[in-house]
């Protein structure tokens, strides 16, 4: 599992830089979480929590994490089975029995599912519908937004979702992981020759959140719930020229879709196959092998503009 793990994030890392383009944001930065202009106040609450929001809950105490503003209740206590490889095994997803907690999976996952699950919170109105406009590299159903929802029907399935939780860890050395070290904080440090020249050519956006003082992936270690459309790149995170660039889906390294498919060509298939089969070797690329199309947006990407639509009824 913790081979799957590796490639996923790496998958993530490559992925995005492979097709970013550049690319001006098409609304606020906020995008779908602007809801209708409502801003922050859309999952904020700056009085009451969920009450302050007119939403009912039995748990009166939502406000006291992050002010926020939505039902948690129907999620304490649940356990999932999300990030399956061959439809059995999974990852277990446990929250907590109560919002009082240093888990980061009440933060940093639960808060994410009171919105984005279809199955057991369902009061957030959503369309189950994702809000951005899509290339035609996708296909012309509509994208699902809920969890444990697919839109077809299957509602309780959480195996094909990426595996979140405090039990899905990000391990360093052996076989299948980076050459990289963990702190006695929990933090990667991506230090190893093959894992700092991988930072160097393609960066490294992921956050990880520490539990137990092991690197664990929650909702917020792929995506950036604040900045649906921009990323910032800095000599911290790559080696790419420092600035702003486009991304989708909030996701948290630059990343868009080309207009129309784009032909695989041999030598990227081949790439990508040694990347899952021996994830060191493929590391070692020099940083010619960067794409040279990526681009900074420079300060336009942070500006808001026009008040998008939103994914919820």
């Amino acid at each position: 599992m913790k081979k799957v793990m590796l490639v996923t994030l790496m998958v993530l890392a490559v992925g995005a830089f492979a097709v970013a383009q550049i690319q001006a944001p098409t609304s606020d930065v906020l995008g779908a979480h602007l809801n209708y202009g409502r801003g922050c106040a859309a999952c904020h609450a700056p009085h009451s929590g969920a009450f302050g929001e007119g939403v009912y809950t039995s748990y009166p105490n939502t406000g006291n994490v992050a002010l926020w503003g939505q039902n948690v209740q129907p999620l304490f206590g649940q356990t999932f089975q999300v990030g399956s490889t061959n439809g059995t095994t999974s990852y277990n997803l446990t929250f907590p029995a109560t919002w009082s907690t240093t888990d980061p999976v009440a933060e940093d996952t639960m808060t994410c599912l009171s919105c984005h699950d279809g199955n057991l919170a369902t009061g957030s109105h959503m369309l189950n519908k994702v809000y951005e406009t899509l290339p035609g590299t996708y296909g012309t159903n509509p994208i699902p937004t809920l969890l444990g929802n697919n839109g077809a029907g299957q509602v309780g399935d959480y195996l094909n979702d990426h595996p979140v939780g405090d039990n899905a860890i990000v391990g360093c050395g052996g076989q299948y992981n980076w050459d990289c070290t963990i702190a006695s904080n929990g933090k990667i440090l991506m230090n190893g020759p093959n894992s700092s020249k991988f930072v160097q050519n393609y960066g490294f956006f992921v956050s990880t959140q520490a539990y137990n003082n092991q690197p664990t992936v929650q909702c917020t270690t792929c995506h950036n719930q604040h900045l649906m459309n921009v990323v910032a790149v800095s000599a911290s995170n790559s080696g790419l020229t420092p600035g702003y660039y486009a991304t989708m889906f909030f996701i948290r390294a630059p990343y868009t879709q080309p207009a129309v498919p784009v032909a695989r060509t041999r030598r990227r298939s081949s790439a990508a196959s040694a990347m899952v089969a021996r994830p060191t070797s493929r590391t070692e690329a020099t940083p010619s092998r960067r794409p040279s199309n990526l681009q900074p947006l420079g300060e336009r990407a942070i500006s808001p503009q026009n008040l998008p639509g939103e994914e919820y009824g």
